[in-house]
């Protein structure tokens, strides 16, 4: 697959490494020289600096028999205007733009923009991924990240497990069969900094953070197993009132379980317009890290205090002035993933990762044949991908324990109609199954081959 992406920050950069890792044909355009230098220098990819949107880079990048361009620069109009000449002038069959103003995706999402007029295939905005991920965490407070699979039937886990963790130094086999009923597995383990995929032998240790695979219907079991307590979040402070606290609100608002929320917002129009577009949330105008605005905002018996500012800083403090203050949880938003090792220290319980959410959004869309979802974890070092299997799959017809998966590979569940199981190595894959699969960044490649979804891109 030929693809240009365009845009060498921190989105384009990660999309690259993951193409050129799968041996793609990718192309980097960015009209700062020092960023494409970068991306030619550490990986396998050709760069052309220029501006995305003129059409002679984009013929110089080779659009002409290029199969996707991915617009990811730090201008909408930039990514709009190079979505249109790609469609126009050079016919490439699918355009992915990455946009952040709320009014084009409002135009987008209500249909006023009709595609033959704005020939954009998929529309990624970082803010509705942002606020999305914040609702998944507050969804299931004692994970540190979520993410859904299979139509919403199961559920990946992120578990930092504390010193009275009742099932540490017990080896993984045995949870298995001390919990015989448990819909879930263990995919994925961080230790000291480094993840990989455990062995049925290994055990689990104090300070390890886990990735569960789980039943929606056992996921409440499974937090309860890992020594967590189950809770609903009843009160909320939201620092940040723009796009992503905005976002956040609404949803809260329109959800069945009443949620009590107060939004804190510095910049006074900002606030204003928060205040006009919600409905039963107090908006506050101040400094999100004044103790007094902070009392006010009742953040003492809040259960989570959410930091969603434009500012890695402020958000950090915040949190740390909450839960201080006594909040249950706080959820940090962090774009710099250097400070994300502050998290723990600073009894931060769960972060979100802006860059994180995107890629994983345009993998999405982007992979193969059958792929139905990728969940990209931590920086970009394993993915979850949900794919359906193909009659022409390796796989197809065998069951799991015959199959030669890569050492840091692990199926975490397999849905087969309606119903989904924890796999077991008898179990026997068949076409048409939908099989989700953790895989360490190095192996995505040879995943890709078993399940044969390189054969059709869109």
């Amino acid at each position: 697959m030929k693809v240009i992406i365009c845009g060498a920050g921190q989105v384009g950069w990660q999309i690259a490494r993951h193409l050129s890792g799968e041996k793609n044909d990718v192309t980097v355009v960015d009209n700062n020289p020092d960023l494409v230098r970068r991306a030619t220098d550490t990986l396998d990819v050709q760069g052309i600096a220029g501006f995305a949107s003129y059409p002679d880079v984009l013929d110089r990048a080779g659009a002409r028999d290029a199969d996707m361009v991915i617009a990811a620069t730090y201008s909408d109009e930039v990514n709009m205007v190079t979505c249109q000449v790609a469609h126009s002038v050079f016919s490439v069959p699918k355009k992915i733009a990455r946009l952040r103003s709320q009014s084009y995706l409002n135009a987008i999402y209500s249909d006023l923009y009709r595609r033959e007029h704005m020939p954009i295939d998929v529309v990624i905005s970082p803010e509705r991924e942002v606020a999305d991920a914040a609702l998944r965490r507050l969804k299931h407070p004692a994970a540190f990240d979520t993410e859904s699979f299979l139509g919403g039937r199961a559920q990946l886990m992120g578990i930092t497990l504390d010193d009275d963790c009742p099932v540490v130094h017990t080896p993984l086999r045995q949870l298995s069969d001390l919990f015989s009923t448990l819909r879930a597995i263990v995919v994925g383990v961080r230790r000291g900094g480094r993840l990989f995929a455990p062995d049925p032998a290994d055990q689990l240790f104090p300070r390890d953070e886990v990735y569960v695979f789980a039943h929606k219907d056992d996921a409440n079991r499974a937090l309860e197993i890992f020594g967590k307590e189950i809770s609903r979040a009843e009160r909320a402070v939201v620092v940040g009132g723009g796009n992503v606290g905005l976002a956040v609100a609404r949803a809260l608002e329109k959800r069945t379980e009443r949620v009590r929320m107060k939004v804190i917002e510095k910049d006074r129009r900002t606030a204003e317009q928060a205040a006009d577009a919600l409905e039963r949330t107090i908006v506050l105008n101040g400094d999100g890290l004044n103790m007094e605005l902070l009392e006010e905002a009742n953040v003492r018996r809040a259960d989570a205090i959410l930091a969603v500012t434009d500012d890695d800083k402020t958000n950090i403090l915040a949190c740390v002035r909450g839960k201080a203050a006594g909040a249950k949880l706080a959820i940090c938003l962090i774009n710099d993933p250097s400070l994300t090792s502050l998290m723990a220290p600073l009894n931060i319980d769960a972060h979100i990762n802006p860059r994180t959410t995107t890629v994983s959004s345009i993998l999405r869309h982007i992979r193969h044949g059958r792929v139905r979802g990728v969940y990209s974890i931590g920086d970009a070092e394993a993915e979850v991908i949900e794919a359906q299997v193909l009659s022409t799959s390796p796989i197809a017809g065998r069951a799991l324990r015959d199959i030669d998966f890569p050492e840091g590979v692990l199926v975490g569940a397999v849905m087969k109609g309606d119903q989904v199981l924890r796999p077991t190595g008898r179990m026997r894959i068949e076409e048409g199954d939908v099989i989700a699969i953790f895989s360490m960044a190095a192996e995505v490649p040879e995943v890709e081959r078993l399940l044969q979804v390189s054969i059709d891109f869109f």
